[in-house]
């Protein structure tokens, strides 16, 4: 396997081989350039997102930005997909969101994980003489119809089923079954979205 395949496969890889460089290299640049536009620059924004995303204006994705992803191309958009500043992807696994996903303010999906133990975590030199270290991950999923709120962080390994909401603040690190609001830290489930929750059923909103 390459290192590329080790990390996609969540086995232990070395951040330091040179086409995973690389490729952290560009999503960098990419996130760089796109975090340096304006709302008006639509044209130059899907350009950017293009390379991560493709068919980016097609899919009616909008990143209010700034945006920050370690890769990029290892996650996959659904359409009409909403992030408010400061949305965070760390990569290293496959990140999967569904379509009519809404995610708040400084949302962080984070797959990768680090040894517990220190004797492991530490960096060392590898074969080739460069400073480095132990890595692995887990992919996340988020289904369809999603609503993300600000400041959640979603661990490695953790699922979420579509039609869910994750109250402001949660650490989700495991899996919240479809059509449950879910918070607190670790997130858990408080109880299900029902016909109640429509706004057909609540008059006094209008």
């Amino acid at each position: 396997m390459t290192e590329k395949e080790k990390m996609l496969n969540g086995k232990i890889y070395d951040p330091s081989n040179p086409e995973l460089f690389e490729l952290r290299r560009k999503a960098h640049i990419l996130c760089k350039q796109y975090n340096d536009t304006t709302e008006d620059m639509t044209e130059e924004r899907n350009r950017i997102l293009s390379a991560f995303f493709p068919n980016v204006s097609e899919k009616n994705i909008y990143l209010q930005g700034p945006i920050f992803f370690d890769y990029g191309v290892f996650t996959q958009l659904g359409k009409n997909f909403y992030a408010n500043f400061n949305f965070t992807v760390l990569d290293v696994c496959p990140v999967t969101i569904g379509d009519n996903v809404f995610v708040g303010p400084n949302v962080s999906i984070l797959t990768p994980k680090h040894p517990l133990d220190y004797h492991d975590r530490n960096q060392y030199v590898n074969a080739a003489g460069c400073i480095t270290d132990r890595e692995y991950g887990a992919p996340i999923t988020i289904g369809d119809n999603c609503w993300i709120a600000g400041n959640v962080t979603i661990l490695a390994g953790a699922k979420i089923g579509a039609g869910s909401v994750i109250g402001a603040g949660s650490v989700v690190a495991g899996e919240i079954p479809p059509n449950s609001v879910a918070y607190g830290n670790p997130c858990r489930v408080v109880r299900k979205i029902t016909e109640s929750d429509r706004l057909a059923n609540k008059p006094e909103l209008f």
